[in-house]
């Protein structure tokens, strides 16, 4: 994200800045004034003017100048001004708006306008005039300003004459505040799709490359080698598609196994894993818990007991749903010691925390969640011997195909690109230390609003925070009034939406002082839902 700062210039670097962009856009750009040599324009009223600036990672990419000097500038275009105005009043006039094309759809023109209207209003001046540009009229008006008089200019630069009551700045600060907060970034404390880093959202603007040259083999073997060097897996395989492509591929293979299996469910995603287990038919036992419920380790490992023919268990580490982090490596151990494959749903554990997968059978992850890429590469780890396709599993699911041919089916290399990017610049340690921290932080700020964690201590996911509404609050309400304060959170989907939930999720880019922010809001908002009813 950009780091904006505004302030009134003055520095002769900060100047010169300005002298550059005001040739840029009143010679280049709006051809006002003849070009010359140096590539450099001075106003006229240079030395009576003072400039509102904005400086955006160290560049000067909008300004904005005012005098109070009279006579003004447009008073040369239009006879009698005065008689345009309202009376009695102290007013400057401010000129030369100039913002760099890529950020002129910011608030970044409203901002500079506030500043100078703040630095003048103490001086005691109460009337801003200028002379607006016709492509900005809406803007104007928008912040309040009032058009009088013929239109004055050229035909090629036309503007249109308008003023500004700084009386009511205090209704202006409003409204510019409204104005920057459609304009900002939202804080994305979503499931998914997460906020990325600026270097995955380059890399995805590559252009594409062909999935069967040298250039897409050598970005794909930094991609295996980085993501088994993070989860300690003998090999992973990668395919277009999203988790649930991951899991039906793993439920292909465990399909193909001799002997039954068991799935354990304690959420929506692990009774997905029951669903995909129907769908393809497997023959296997369920044990379910309650949604919020921790498994209890010895009823399973007594299940098992009670049926020694169990080839394989299937279960869902980071239960998403709820925010619960299931004992699977508990029962890891225990499948090892007793020739069981063990499978695994990692989607939202990768990245997240530390994860050691080596006594795993198959488990699933994807490009997006705490990875920190885009959604749409799915991946499925695995530890065992070499895979067979004698079996008839449809042929992009089927495993033995990745294990044969690196790229059996097209790969988005934009995909691959921003996960290449986004395993390349994420130092794990930091950022598992950072959701930790912020989680923390988090469940206490929560806990101090008097404001209901689904799940806490040791069986708590760090970077999946749950909260069970309670009745008279409205959870799809919430995470719309959220929305249009700036933030996204979870909410929307059926499941969450049916038990009355919403979720903040850290599983990518974050500010730890947006997310206390985020928890403040959510209180407030109850709030407004109380009142309201």
């Amino acid at each position: 994200m950009k780091n904006y700062h505004f302030k009134i210039a003055d520095s002769e670097d900060e100047f010169e800045a300005i002298h550059a962009l005001n040739y840029r856009t009143f010679v280049e750009e709006i051809p006002q004034h003849p070009p010359n040599p140096e590539h450099r324009l001075v106003d006229v009223f240079h030395d009576e003017n003072t400039y509102a600036i904005c400086i955006a990672d160290g560049h000067l990419v909008g300004m904005i100048a005012a005098r109070a000097q009279r006579p003004f500038s447009l008073e040369r275009k239009l006879d009698n001004l005065d008689g345009y105005l309202p009376r009695h009043r102290k007013p400057i006039e401010i000129r030369l708006l100039a913002v760099e094309a890529a950020y002129r759809k910011s608030s970044l023109c409203a901002r500079l306008v506030q500043i100078l209207a703040k630095h003048f209003g103490e001086r005691g001046y109460d009337l801003a005039l200028i002379s607006g540009t016709l492509r900005q009229t809406r803007l104007y008006r928008h912040m309040g300003f009032t058009a009088f008089g013929p239109r004055v200019g050229t035909e090629q630069a036309p503007y249109q004459p308008m003023y500004l009551d700084l009386k009511s700045f205090a209704g202006l600060e409003k409204r510019l505040m409204r104005i920057q907060q459609r304009n900002q970034p939202m804080v994305n404390l979503l499931p998914g799709p997460v906020a990325v880093a600026p270097a995955v959202e380059a890399a995805i603007a590559i252009p594409a490359v062909y999935h069967r040259s040298k250039h897409f083999a050598a970005m794909l073997e930094q991609v295996r080698h980085r993501l088994l060097r993070l989860v300690h897996a003998e090999e992973v395989f990668l395919m277009q598609g999203s988790g649930t492509s991951a899991n039906d591929a793993i439920a292909a293979q465990l399909g193909v196994l001799p002997g039954p299996g068991l799935v354990i469910g304690n959420g929506e995603f692990g009774d997905r894993l029951l669903d995909h287990a129907r769908r393809w038919r497997l023959d296997h036992i369920q044990y379910r818990a309650d949604w919020g419920q921790s498994l209890n380790i010895q009823e399973i490992l007594a299940l098992l007991s009670a049926n020694p023919g169990m080839r394989w268990v299937w279960m869902v580490a980071c239960e998403t749903s709820t925010g619960m982090i299931n004992p699977w490596q508990d029962l890891a151990a225990y499948c090892r010691s007793h020739d069981v494959r063990f499978c695994l749903d990692a989607i939202s554990l990768i990245g997240a925390m530390p994860v050691n997968l080596n006594d795993v059978y198959f488990a699933s992850g994807v490009s997006g969640k705490a990875i920190g890429a885009l959604p749409g590469i799915a991946l499925v780890f695995y530890n065992g011997p070499s895979l067979s396709s004698a079996h008839p599993i449809p042929r992009a699911l089927d495993l033995a195909q990745y294990q044969q041919a690196s790229v059996p089916f097209t790969l988005s290399s934009n995909l691959l690109a921003a996960l290449l990017a986004a395993l390349e610049h994420t130092d794990w340690s930091i950022k598992q230390a950072r959701i930790l921290r912020a989680s923390s932080t988090l469940h206490e700020q929560l806990q101090q609003q008097g404001i209901t964690v689904l799940v806490s201590g040791k069986h708590a996911a760090a970077a999946v925070i749950t909260i069970a509404l309670p009745t008279g609050i409205d959870s799809v309400v919430l995470c719309a009034s959220l929305r249009r304060k700036g933030y996204l959170i979870g909410g929307d989907s059926t499941y969450l939406a049916a038990r009355n939930w919403i979720q903040i999720c850290l599983f990518g880019e974050f500010s730890e002082t947006a997310v206390v922010r985020a928890a403040d809001e959510i209180a407030e908002q109850m709030k407004c839902q109380r009142t309201k009813a």
